[in-house]
């Protein structure tokens, strides 16, 4: 484990394995190194690439400032790419995937972007965001129910009662009420984009380097339609589905996929 530092001196926990070209792994909600897909994911491609995994701000080892931005978490991704050499392919999925694609557009050094599954909903098949939601995380959280906060986030993001009730007895839901903090941060990544509205063509225009989008052949058709709906609207995406993948990350089924499309030849728009 190493430290940098981003822009606004936010100490940024982050891990290096592997060997070769640099690929930085951007974390969802409540994940962290300790804590979701990270290490897994790492470990699979390391063979592959040199893979940077990171705390997000707020979480595991990372630290946190008093008022959060999504410029600063940009800036914290910038950071770990300077660590990798100035310039990283970057993975990004859930929620990460949303900062990752918001970083591209705000012209990082991103070679290629490769994005899971960023929780947008774009029609009707399923239910927006309710306007009040992320006052009632804020609330909860003011009141100091973490508990309160990660259910309420549970249960938008459909997990089953039975299996959050589950969890409140096991290990893992200590680890997830230490991180409820970073919720909203979350929340603000996706908001804009869960209103059951179509995806504007003009929202990413700088995000133009290469870019696959994917999605899960068991996830929801909202899931779908939106990831579509974002290859479609960006500059330079290609879609593609994972069969029998859902949004729980398997990292041995992500490998290939991430790996040929890094490893497709760049064309240039004059080579077209």
């Amino acid at each position: 484990m190493a430290k940098t530092l981003s822009r606004d001196g936010t100490p940024i926990a982050f891990s290096r394995t592997g060997n070769g070209p640099a690929l930085i792994f951007v974390d969802g909600a409540m994940c962290y190194r300790e804590q979701g897909p990270s290490r897994a994911v790492a470990e699979q491609l390391a063979p592959h690439f040199t893979v940077f995994t990171y705390d997000r701000r707020g979480r595991g080892e990372s630290g946190n400032a008093a008022a959060y931005t999504i410029e600063r978490e940009v800036e914290d991704l910038d950071a770990v790419i300077r660590e990798a050499g100035g310039t990283a392919f970057v993975y990004g999925v859930s929620s990460g995937a949303a900062l990752a694609l918001e970083a591209a557009n705000r012209r990082l050094p991103i070679t290629k972007l490769v994005l899971y599954e960023a929780p947008f909903i774009v029609d009707d098949t399923r239910t927006p965001m309710p306007g009040d939601f992320m006052a009632r995380v804020q609330s909860a959280l003011s009141a100091g129910d973490r508990g309160r906060a990660v259910k309420l986030f549970m249960g938008l993001v459909e997990v089953p009662s039975i299996f959050v009730l589950m969890m409140r007895l096991m290990p893992v839901w200590s680890k997830l009420t230490a991180v409820a903090h970073t919720l909203p941060y979350d929340l603000q990544l996706v908001q804009e984009h869960e209103q059951g509205k179509p995806l504007s063509r003009t929202r990413w225009p700088y995000a133009t380097v290469p870019t696959l989008v994917m999605d899960g052949g068991k996830s929801p058709a909202w899931m779908r339609n939106a990831m579509r709906a974002l290859a479609d609207v960006l500059p330079n995406a290609t879609y593609r589905t994972l069969p029998g993948q859902t949004h729980i990350i398997k990292a041995h089924a992500h490998v290939q996929p991430v790996v040929e499309f890094v490893r497709q030849p760049t064309v240039r728009p004059s080579e077209i």
